[in-house]
């Protein structure tokens, strides 16, 4: 039987995510490192409050860092 994930975002559309991320960046390998850096606190945060977590944390990094690419006013000015 197969499981179902409980968040709606498919492979296809993480891929592509992942492809306006890496083609909108100057650098490849600082991009990936900033979603890996993000994925791990992401997961420690995870971790600490003790919440059962149905996405993966670079999936999730992922999906953040590009909305943010594609829609900057979620994120605040500071």
């Amino acid at each position: 039987m197969l499981k179902r994930s409980k968040f709606e975002t498919t492979q296809s559309q993480i891929m592509q995510r992942a492809e306006e991320l890496i083609s909108a960046a100057s650098n490849r390998y600082r991009i990936t490192v900033q979603v890996a850096n993000r994925a791990k606190r992401r997961r420690y945060e995870d971790f600490e409050s003790n919440e059962d977590v149905m996405m993966k944390p670079v999936l999730r990094a992922i999906i953040e860092m590009s909305d943010e690419l594609t829609q900057p006013e979620i994120i605040g000015e500071l």
